[in-house]
């Protein structure tokens, strides 16, 4: 499908450019892996100890590497696809304080989660939602109740399901691996998604104005919540 033309040659590259971002107000992080282009740096995890000057930063999304973390990826994305000036926060991963350092800046210990203003908002498609009622004219979601519930829906079983791709086929954008990790269970998750994506493009992909070949047509929400499982399938070489 075009959706997965797209993404194979976009979102699996190291600058994501698929996603045009807005400025990004962070200092160089040391201990992450190389920002993409358009986020001219990001933010170490220490905090600051002049506590005045963090706060003058009104939105900052806390997430750890984008080539590993599905979810820390999907929270990036729905920021981007908003618009909004946002300071990263990179947790490095895999180290004796990673948990503790989440912790600093999430309420339940895990990331993506946005802080705006002094209000926490952690999980991903609660992100989305926020983000929407923040900048509805970003489109995060399809305009037509029909496509939007749609939307919500495809969003949320990704959410929850494919379990056994998102075990046997972890996420490394930069990794090559063909054939690792196949099985029945993860071959029927791969052919039920690929039928949401069809499915998707048959009935709504005329859903926002412009139609850019995406799941409804524009680049949104939805998008962002199967970009992860698109790097998968190029990563570990998926026979679609």
């Amino acid at each position: 499908t075009r959706y997965w033309r797209d993404w194979s040659s976009d979102v699996c590259s190291s600058d994501l450019k698929s996603v045009k971002p807005p400025p990004v107000a962070a200092k160089k992080a040391r201990a992450t892996p190389p920002a993409p282009k358009a986020a001219k740096a990001t933010t170490p995890v220490s905090p600051s100890p002049n506590a005045s000057a963090s706060a003058a930063v009104a939105t900052e999304l806390t997430i750890t590497s984008k080539n590993y973390s599905s979810w820390s990826l999907r929270g990036w994305l729905m920021a981007r696809i908003a618009g909004i000036e946002f300071e990263e926060i990179v947790v490095p991963l895999d180290l004796p304080d990673t948990a503790a350092n989440i912790r600093k800046h999430s309420p339940s210990g895990k990331v993506p989660v946005l802080i705006h203003r002094g209000l926490a908002v952690w999980e991903s498609l609660a992100i989305a939602e926020y983000l929407n009622d923040l900048k509805p004219e970003a489109g995060l979601w399809p305009p037509s109740q029909a496509a939007r519930a749609h939307a919500r829906a495809i969003a949320s079983e990704m959410h929850a399901g494919f379990a056994e791709l998102r075990a046997r086929m972890p996420m490394n954008i930069r990794g090559t691996y063909p054939g690792k990790g196949m099985t029945p269970a993860v071959r029927a998750d791969i052919e039920r998604i690929t039928g949401l994506w069809r499915d998707c493009r048959k009935r709504f992909g005329g859903a926002f104005p412009k139609d850019d070949g995406f799941l409804f047509g524009t680049f949104g929400a939805a998008d962002a919540m199967y970009a992860p499982v698109v790097t998968r399938f190029r990563t570990y070489d998926v026979k679609l």
